[in-house]
């Protein structure tokens, strides 16, 4: 990890939301970046409220405050704010932040719309502000690792890419990212899909023409819950994306077939484990690190061989904006990109089907 000299004066952090985003991604990741510091938590809830106190790390205790109002009340206090809370509350808030003067993170998906996207980064642009969507799976292990082989040619032209984040949870387990209401923006294509087709796009290039199978599979259920993408590239590459919730065995995480041979790899990268068990990223301490059993393999039919994964590093993300704010460096991810990005999923939206 290349990070920032901690003698900085660190830049305050306020973090709106302190669900499964907000306690177990942005707070620990702003917790362990160096020139970050945690200093607002906005949750309404008691019992998280008493959770995110404790949430800044070495530099010790966070204010916690109950509403969105309170956090807004004083932005001169503030240096970034990070919106983890509901998607439908996503662009109302980021649009609060930006035209408060704050820079802005924000967790995926950045708005229900590529038009609302665009509205968002054309309103970052005028004021001249950070607004970077939490893409945090450009830093997984596998695909920090794929993007190296496809660097060094490793795999000769690119036909097809195949990704998938699959699951088996036949029973709807209820709550806003499995609503079917659409304000809400549940469902998996919008959940799941919002990486996959993020990492597509980064690979690969634009969208020439999508194609979409999206069901509601599991009864009870109102949001889709079995969903995949086809993608044609501009440049000519097919990439085809699952997501699911109805897997009872799971495939390949990639395969990747090229000209010359292909990677495949299986599992899931270990930070989100990691970071849901307590672990923290620190300085000079392994993070992301991948057994050998699990590295994918390279080559083509008998003719292969184990490819070293590399690590996978969310660190990396906040780093890279704590750098955008101090020194103008690009942001880690761009609102354009997001908007790219849902120009896919809303298109892939229209294909939905229920049981």
């Amino acid at each position: 990890m290349n990070r920032m000299d901690s003698s900085v004066t660190p830049l305050r952090v306020g973090l709106l939301g302190y669900g499964l985003a907000g306690s177990v991604f942005h707070a620990p990741l702003l917790a362990s970046t160096p020139g970050l510091a945690l200093d607002t938590v906005v949750t309404s809830d008691p019992e998280r409220q008493e959770r995110a106190r404790t949430a800044g790390g070495p530099d010790g205790l966070v204010r916690v405050v109950a509403s969105a109002d309170e956090l807004f009340a004083e932005p001169g206090r503030l240096d970034l704010v990070v919106i983890a809370t509901p998607n439908r509350t996503h662009v109302p808030l980021a649009r609060r932040a930006l035209e408060a003067g704050l820079p802005a993170v924000v967790d995926k998906p950045l708005a229900a719309t590529a038009a609302e996207a665009r509205e968002l980064a054309e309103l970052a642009d005028a004021r001249g502000l950070l607004l970077a969507p939490f893409q945090n799976r450009r830093w997984d292990n596998d695909f920090l690792t794929l993007r190296s082989l496809l660097a060094e040619d490793a795999l000769g032209e690119v036909h097809r890419f195949e990704s998938r984040f699959e699951r088996w949870r036949p029973k709807p387990k209820g709550g806003w990212r499995e609503s079917g209401d659409p304000e809400e923006i549940g469902g998996l294509l919008y959940d799941l899909g919002s990486h996959l087709v993020d990492q597509a796009l980064t690979l690969f290039g634009p969208a020439a023409s999508v194609y979409a199978e999206s069901d509601v599979r599991r009864a009870g259920a109102e949001a889709d819950d079995d969903t995949f993408i086809a993608i044609t590239h501009e440049n000519g590459v097919r990439s085809h994306l699952w997501m699911s919730a109805t897997a009872a065995q799971l495939g390949p995480r990639f395969r990747v077939l090229g000209s010359r041979s292909a990677y495949v790899k299986y599992g899931l990268d270990p930070q989100e484990a990691a970071l849901r068990e307590g672990a923290r990223p620190a300085e000079g301490v392994p993070w992301g690190v991948e057994p050998e059993s699990a590295w994918g393999t390279l080559g083509a039919l008998d003719e292969t061989r184990t490819v070293p994964t590399l690590d996978g590093d969310y660190p990396a993300f906040y780093d890279a904006v704590a750098a955008a704010l101090r020194e103008g460096t690009p942001p880690p991810v761009t609102a354009h990109e997001a908007a790219a990005a849902l120009q896919v999923l809303e298109t892939a939206r229209s294909f939905t089907r229920s049981s």
